[in-house]
């Protein structure tokens, strides 16, 4: 594992997210796998369009001091790279048109011809209620994503967990789910527009 290549995929990766509004200042995460116990993710402390060797943390799967610099969502990558043998990349986004989205609907069904072909229908899950949800999410992401047998999750009034073998891929995914999302948004908007 060349670990200054995956690092390098992803500081492109996280900027590319912050220039399209889905990771904030400090809010998401990002990390790859690097041996079978073992993944890169970012700080707590990161800032997302300039990660460096400072805001990137390697961590065992056995907690050691290292976990108390790490992203909150440490433990949920680790749940999922420990469960799911497929996920390499791992990250937690909250692009604006699919959480706004989320807000009012059970699921998402793309109209556009990329939305549909490449994501299909998509159900959003609803946490119940925030006050827990942290306690909950570690083990509610990882059973929900391997029930379904799916690599994206998008969670209402949260954001999204995505994982892949392939970073373009996820990549790629988000940005299409985050572009069909805005044009149903769109269509709606266009419907309650009313003329005299």
């Amino acid at each position: 594992m060349n670990k200054q290549l995956v690092q390098s995929q992803i500081k492109t990766f996280s900027l590319s997210m912050f220039r399209k509004d889905f990771f904030g200042i400090y809010h998401g995460s990002i990390s790859a796998k690097t041996d079978s116990n073992q993944f890169i993710i970012n700080t707590d402390d990161a800032i997302f369009d300039s990660l460096d060797e400072k805001t990137l943390i390697e961590l065992n799967f056995k907690k050691d001091y290292r976990w108390k610099q790490a992203s909150l969502d440490a433990d949920i990558h680790k749940n999922i790279y420990s469960q799911i043998s497929d996920a390499k990349f791992i990250t937690f986004t909250m692009p604006p048109f699919t959480t706004a989205y989320s807000l009012d609907h059970n699921i998402i069904i793309p109209k556009d011809y990329f939305g549909y072909m490449e994501i299909g229908r998509l159900d959003i899950v609803n946490p119940q209620q925030f006050e827990d949800w942290y306690d909950r999410a570690e083990s509610e992401i990882t059973k929900y994503l391997k029930t379904n047998d799916t690599d994206i999750m998008v969670i209402r009034g949260y954001g999204i967990y995505a994982y892949n073998r392939d970073i373009h891929l996820m990549a790629k995914k988000l940005a299409i789910l985050e572009k069909s999302c805005r044009l149903l948004m769109l269509e709606r908007d266009k419907k309650s527009i009313t003329f005299d």
